[in-house]
């Protein structure tokens, strides 16, 4: 059953802004504490973020798990907003005749703990989960940011960090589909 959120966004100083996607690195290379990764294939190409559990293990479990039941297999990214961020996470965004709604549905079980990172900062290339407000209430909405905004550090809970295809989120329109989301383990260093 879906659960209505009202429209889901990132709440910055000043106004209502929308979230987005991460950076893009040459050479990944895992931060400290990254955990499993995300590959993201959309028709414009290839988005892939490494998570972190260590400082958001519920929320990292939540959205491995949404992934792993194919629960973003064909959503539509409902959120984007020049050098700021794209969203996605809203399931109705596969019914166009819902569109006035969209950002306002996720899959209906919150997190339901605030998880907020101390250390961790919304850099070009975090990925971080929205909420209206109170980050216990996060869910399937997530978003990359594209540039650093320091303004949400401390307010949403940072889940990961885009790895590879920053260049791929840039290019991500409103109603761009993601095509398939999995999970594969993180490198090992050798």
């Amino acid at each position: 059953m879906l659960r209505v959120l009202r429209r889901v966004a990132i709440l910055p100083s000043v106004g209502v802004a929308l979230a987005t996607f991460g950076a893009h690195a040459q050479t990944p290379v895992a931060a400290p504490g990254a955990g499993s990764i995300v590959v993201l294939e959309t028709a414009k190409g290839i988005i892939e973020f490494e998570t972190y559990p260590d400082t958001a293990p519920k929320a990292v479990a939540h959205i491995l798990a949404l992934v792993q039941k194919r629960f973003y297999a064909g959503l539509r990214f409902h959120r984007v907003v020049p050098s700021f961020v794209i969203q996605i996470g809203d399931p109705t965004t596969r019914d166009f005749t819902k569109r006035e709604n969209w950002g306002s549905y996720s899959s209906g079980t919150p997190v339901g703990v605030s998880e907020l990172s101390r250390t961790r900062k919304h850099v070009a290339g975090t990925v971080s989960l929205a909420h209206l407000g109170d980050a216990s209430t996060v869910d399937s909405q997530f978003f990359i940011c594209l540039t650093a905004q320091p303004q949400l550090d401390g307010k949403h809970p940072i889940i990961g960090k885009v790895i590879s295809g920053m260049d791929v989120a840039r290019k991500i329109a409103v109603t761009d589909r993601l095509v398939r989301a999995s999970v594969r383990p993180a490198k090992t260093k050798t």
